[in-house]
């Protein structure tokens, strides 16, 4: 079984067992979360779509890490007017192991 949920202003599609680097969620390494914004399940040829959320869908996932990406460099450059701009982001992410799917 499969569905597809939205965490962090973005959408993933996950199965049993799977781990996944989500925004960042404000929860203890080893708590479990319930990710209610199902917006589709299926298994095989039947699937249920929201709209714009399924009724009743959701998915248990276990917290496993916390930890920040790696850095992406931002430089900004005006060609002729000597102004030059270095920066450096690295964001925030909480791993995730997907338990239970239940539609």
């Amino acid at each position: 079984m499969y569905a597809v949920i939205k965490t962090g202003g973005k959408q993933y599609r996950v199965t049993n067992g799977l781990k996944l680097k989500v925004e960042q969620i404000p929860a203890d390494v080893g708590a479990e979360v319930t990710l209610d914004q199902v917006l589709m399940a299926g298994e095989g040829e039947s699937v249920k779509i929201g709209a714009p959320f399924l009724a009743g869908a959701t998915v248990k996932a276990t917290v496993i890490s916390h930890g920040r990406h790696d850095k992406v460099k931002i430089f900004k450059m005006r060609r002729r007017k000597h102004y030059q701009k270095h920066q450096g982001h690295r964001q925030n992410y909480t791993e995730l192991r997907i338990d239970a799917i239940a539609a």
